[in-house]
C-alpha cells in the first residue's frame, strides 16, 4: 500500500500538460504602445512621428479587424501560435537549416574528469552514451522532473521531441515526424544510429528486456570505428540534409525512387533514438576558450550529421563532446537539460563506468546501406561544396569571463542576465556609434504548448545609459543612476514577456491573418522603422541566456550584418559564445565580446565607485 501511494504522489514528467492555461491574446493597444517605445532608440523625431501615425492608422483600422480575427481563432486553440510558428520560423523557411537554423555546443565534460585526450573517443563515447539513454527512460517512464517557476510548472512537450524524431524535408514545407512515446503509450524505437566517414550503421540498445551496459556500447562502437578506419569511406548521404531544403527534398524523393530500399534505411535514421557522430577531427579547447570546440559542433563534416535530426550527439577523437540539434521541434532549454544531466553523471562517477565489464552476445550493427547512383554522387559532392563553403565563413568567438560571476552580481542586487545584456549593449555601441536592435529569448512555457517571445533588450533606457558612459560630461552618480533604470526597465519586460504580454508574436499573428485571408501587407510591416527597430527577424543582436549551468552553444547570426551572442551564468564566471559572418566587413565576434568583457569590468566599476 505504502509503494502505491508513494508512485501515486510522484510527479510524471507531463502530469499538468492538460491543465496549462491557454497562450493569452495581449490587448491590441497594449502591444502597439510596447512597439513604439521599441522603435524610438532608432528613430528620429520625424521618423518617430510618421511611425506613430502608421501605428494609429492600423490601430483605429485594419488592426482591430484582425485582431478580432485573432481573437476569434484562440478562442478554438489552447495555443494560437503554436502552428504558425512552427511553419514560418522553421518549415516553411528554405534556407540550408543545418547551419542556419540549427543549434550547437561543447559539452562541459573538459572542465573536471575528460580534459581533452587522444585515443578516450570511443570509451567516454560509451559511458556519454549510456548516461544519454539513462535519461531516455527516465522520459519514457515519466520520471524527468517537471521544469518549475516558483511553484508553477512549466510545459513540457518539447522534451517528447528529444528522442525520435526528424525533420523531414518538403518541396514547400518541411514536416516534423516523432516516433517517440512514453511506456504508458506503447511502443518507442530502441535503436541508435551511427554515422562514421560517411557511413551509417544501427544497434539496438536493448537487449533481453534491458539497457546495454557501457562496455557492450563500446564493443559496438569499436566495431564500427575498426571498419570504417580499415574499408574505404562510404558516399555521406547525411551530407544532402545540409542542403536548401527544397532542393534536399527532391533529391530524397529521387533517392527513393531509386530503390524503395532506401526509404526503409531513411525510416530507420529517422526514428532512430538519436544520431552518434564519431568525428576525426580533435578541437582545441580550454574551460577559458571553447572556441574551436563550439565551432566545430556547428559546422564539423557534413557527412556524419544528420542535419534534420532534433539530436546529433558529437563525439572528436580527442575525446571532446557536444550536440548539434535541429531548432524546429524545441528550443534550447530542453537540450540544456538532457546535457546537464549527462555532464553531471560523468562528474559523480569521476568520468568512469564503475560496473560490470562483461559483455552480452549482442548482434553487431547493421551497416544501412543506400543504393545510389552517378547523380546523387555529384548531388552530395555539392552538398558539401556548399555547406563547406558557407561554414568557412563563420566567425565563432567562445570566452569565459573570469574575474566575476553570478555572486558579486547578486551581491550588488543586480540581475545577472541584465547585466549581460546591457553589458552586450555598451560594446555595441561603443563599436559602432548607434543602438543596436536586440532579440532575447523569453519564454511562455508557463503556457499550454508555449515556446518563446522576442524581447527587444535595446530599450530607450539603455540607449541613454550608454550615451551617459560615452559622454565625459556625465557623472558617475548619474552613469550610475541611469543604468539602474535600464535594469529595472529590462527585468520588468522580461516578467511581462513571459506572462504572454510581449508584441512580437502578437503582430506576427496579424500579419498572418492578413496574408490568411489574402488582404495586403499592413503599412505596419513596410514602415522602415520596423525592420530598422529588428522587426521581421532584422534584429542586429540575437541573444539568448543558455542557463546558470555549465552548458554552452550557438546559433548563427540572424542577419548577414549581425551577431548571434550566448551566454551561461555561473558563480564565478560568464561564459558567451558569439558568432558572426567574416564575410561581413562590419563584424568582428571577437572585437565585440572583448568590448563585452571590459563593460562588464566598467559597470562593477561604477557599482563600487558612485556611492549614492
Amino acid at each position: 500500500m505504502e509503494n502505491q501511494l508513494a508512485k501515486s504522489t510522484e510527479e510524471r514528467t507531463f502530469q499538468y500538460q492538460d491543465s496549462l492555461p491557454s497562450l493569452p491574446v495581449p490587448s491590441l493597444e497594449e502591444s502597439l504602445k510596447k512597439y513604439l517605445e521599441s522603435v524610438k532608440p532608432f528613430a528620429n523625431k520625424e521618423e518617430y512621428k510618421r511611425t506613430k501615425e502608421t501605428v494609429q492608422k492600423f490601430q483605429d483600422g485594419i488592426g482591430r479587424k484582425l485582431h478580432q480575427k485573432l481573437l476569434e481563432r484562440a478562442k478554438g486553440k489552447r495555443n494560437w501560435l503554436e502552428e504558425w510558428w512552427l511553419n514560418c520560423a522553421y518549415l516553411d523557411v528554405r534556407l540550408p537549416s543545418q547551419l542556419n537554423v540549427n543549434f550547437a555546443g561543447p559539452a562541459a565534460h573538459i572542465e573536471h574528469y575528460w580534459p581533452p585526450k587522444e585515443g578516450t573517443q570511443l570509451e567516454r563515447g560509451s559511458i556519454s552514451l549510456w548516461h544519454n539513454l539513462n535519461y531516455w527512460q527516465l522520459l519514457r517512464k515519466e520520471k524527468v522532473p517537471v521544469d518549475k517557476s516558483g511553484n508553477s510548472p512549466l510545459d513540457m512537450n518539447q522534451f517528447r521531441m528529444l528522442f525520435s524524431t526528424c525533420r523531414i524535408p518538403g518541396i514547400t514545407r518541411d514536416s516534423i515526424t516523432s516516433y517517440f512515446r512514453t511506456e504508458s503509450e506503447g511502443h518507442s524505437p530502441t535503436h541508435i544510429a551511427v554515422l562514421c566517414r560517411g557511413r551509417v550503421f544501427v544497434f539496438d540498445v536493448i537487449h533481453e528486456g534491458c539497457l546495454i551496459t557501457p562496455p557492450e556500447i563500446y564493443r559496438q562502437l569499436t566495431y564500427i570505428h575498426k571498419k570504417c578506419q580499415s574499408e574505404p569511406n562510404g558516399p555521406g548521404i547525411a551530407a544532402l540534409t545540409s542542403e536548401e531544403r527544397t532542393q534536399w527534398a527532391k533529391v530524397r524523393e529521387y533517392l527513393i525512387s531509386l530503390d524503395p530500399e532506401n526509404l526503409t534505411i531513411l525510416e530507420k535514421i529517422q526514428s532512430s533514438l538519436l544520431v552518434y557522430t564519431i568525428e576525426d577531427s580533435s578541437p582545441h579547447v580550454t574551460p577559458e576558450d571553447y572556441s574551436q570546440a563550439t565551432t566545430m559542433t556547428l559546422i564539423g563534416d557534413p557527412a556524419v550529421r544528420w542535419g534534420d535530426k532534433s539530436y546529433n550527439l558529437i563525439s572528436f577523437s580527442n575525446g571532446v563532446f557536444g550536440c548539434s540539434c535541429d531548432h524546429a521541434p524545441f528550443d534550447a532549454m530542453a537540450m540544456v537539460n538532457i546535457s546537464h544531466y549527462v555532464d553531471e553523471k560523468v562528474f559523480e562517477n569521476e568520468g568512469r563506468w564503475k560496473g560490470s565489464e562483461k559483455v552480452r552476445d549482442i548482434s553487431l550493427p547493421e551497416e544501412l546501406v543506400f543504393t545510389v547512383d552517378d547523380k546523387i554522387l555529384n548531388d552530395i559532392n555539392q552538398a558539401k561544396a556548399r555547406y563547406l563553403k558557407q561554414a568557412s565563413d563563420l566567425q565563432v568567438v567562445a570566452y569565459a569571463f573570469t574575474p566575476f560571476g553570478k555572486k558579486l552580481t547578486k551581491k550588488k542586487m543586480l540581475h545577472p542576465d541584465t547585466f549581460i545584456q546591457l553589458g552586450l549593449q555598451l560594446a555595441y555601441y561603443r563599436l559602432y556609434g548607434r543602438p543596436g536592435s536586440c532579440y532575447e529569448t523569453a519564454t511562455t512555457r508557463y503556457f499550454y504548448h508555449g515556446r518563446t517571445e522576442t524581447m527587444r533588450t535595446c530599450t530607450v533606457e539603455a540607449l541613454g545609459w550608454c550615451q551617459s558612459m560615452q559622454d565625459p560630461s556625465t557623472g558617475l552618480l548619474e552613469r550610475q543612476q541611469k543604468m539602474l533604470q535600464a535594469f529595472a526597465k529590462h527585468n520588468k519586460m522580461m516578467k511581462d514577456f513571459s506572462a504572454g504580454k510581449g508584441f512580437d508574436r502578437h503582430l506576427l499573428g496579424l500579419l498572418l491573418i492578413a496574408k490568411e485571408e489574402g488582404l495586403p501587407v499592413p503599412e505596419l510591416f513596410t514602415d522602415p522603422l520596423f525592420s530598422k527597430s529588428g522587426g521581421g527577424g532584422n534584429f542586429v543582436l540575437s541573444t539568448s541566456l543558455i542557463g546558470y549551468l555549465r552548458t554552452l552553444g550557438v546559433v548563427v547570426p540572424m542577419v548577414h550584418n549581425g551577431y548571434g551572442f550566448f551566454y551561461q551564468i555561473r558563480d564565478d564566471r560568464f561564459v558567451v559564445a558569439c558568432s558572426a559572418w567574416k564575410s561581413c566587413p562590419e563584424t568582428d565576434a571577437e572585437k565585440l565580446v572583448l568590448l563585452v568583457f571590459q563593460a562588464f569590468n566598467d559597470m562593477m566599476q561604477l557599482m563600487n565607485t558612485a556611492h549614492l
